[in-house]
């Protein structure tokens, strides 16, 4: 019984920052991990980032680590996605998901926000 709504998404150029956030619904919501995947026209969804239901631990893919911050806050049910120094290359649909066991296995998705980088 989750469901996870993104925003933030829009266009920036090369070299900007945006931040998104996805908010949960559900009292469960501080015990799940949660993640952050991308989904570029013509390719696979890929892994960005992750974070802990606390907080503590999070993951990033390689090709966004320095650049991108995972956080959590479990008072507003809301995961954020702070992204910084962006390229073209991270133009896609962005989603967030839910992780009840805390193993990368996913099983709530939202319905996507549209990232485009401009150069």
């Amino acid at each position: 019984q989750v469901q996870l709504v993104e925003s933030g998404g829009g266009l920036v150029q090369a070299g900007g920052s945006l931040r998104l956030s996805c908010a949960a619904s559900g009292r469960t919501f501080s015990s799940y991990a949660m993640g952050w995947f991308r989904q570029a026209p013509g390719k696979e969804r890929e892994f960005v980032a992750a974070v802990s239901n606390s907080g503590g631990i999070t993951d990033y893919a390689d090709s966004v680590k320095g650049r991108f911050t995972i956080s959590r806050d479990n008072g507003k049910n809301t995961v954020y996605l702070q992204m910084s120094r962006l390229r073209s290359d991270d133009t896609a649909v962005y989603y967030c998901a839910a992780d009840p066991r805390g193993r990368y296995a996913y099983a709530y998705w939202g319905q996507g926000t549209q990232v485009t980088v401009s150069s």
